[in-house]
């Protein structure tokens, strides 16, 4: 198997259509956590966040999204194609985003995710830690509740 050139780079708005397509592809569409492309403008417009752009062989494979507000910061989205999962993609957009928070005066980076997605693996790995649930706080589309857990990680200086 060839060897696949990873590579990470700050985007913006321009990026809107792969960051469309990557959440088409990684968010399972019965728990509606794909965010529109009007939300996802108008966050980023807001100071403070970053959309960290994955590329494999010039193809975006994955991205994050965070937001620094004072000295905490929150991973608002991270989806990874499935095509690219499992090689390494996620670890490099969470190790980014925890950089990203370190070099903006960071001390804690949160998260929140629905019970049962895969990617709370991911973040346990990096040292996340749950500090909190709200019990039926997404609705699927199918009006199913699901409980959300949110996870800190204290911020290496």
């Amino acid at each position: 198997m060839a060897t696949r050139a990873l590579a990470l780079r700050l985007a913006d708005a321009r990026d809107i259509a792969a960051v469309e397509a990557l959440m088409r592809g990684a968010f399972d569409p019965r728990y509606g956590e794909a965010w529109t492309r009007n939300q996802c403008l108008g966050v980023m417009a807001l100071p403070g966040v970053a959309l960290l752009m994955a590329d494999v062989d010039d193809e975006p494979a994955g991205f994050a999204m965070t937001r620094r507000v004072l000295d905490e910061a929150e991973l608002l989205l991270l989806a990874v194609a499935p095509a690219h999962r499992g090689h390494g993609v996620g670890d490099a957009l969470l190790r980014a985003a925890v950089e990203e928070a370190a070099v903006g005066g960071c001390v804690k980076l949160h998260l929140e995710v629905r019970d049962g997605n895969p990617a709370t693996r991911l973040y346990r790995r990096h040292g996340f830690a749950k500090v909190g649930e709200r019990r039926g706080y997404y609705r699927g589309v199918d009006g199913v509740l699901h409980d959300a857990h949110s996870y800190s990680l204290a911020v290496p200086a």
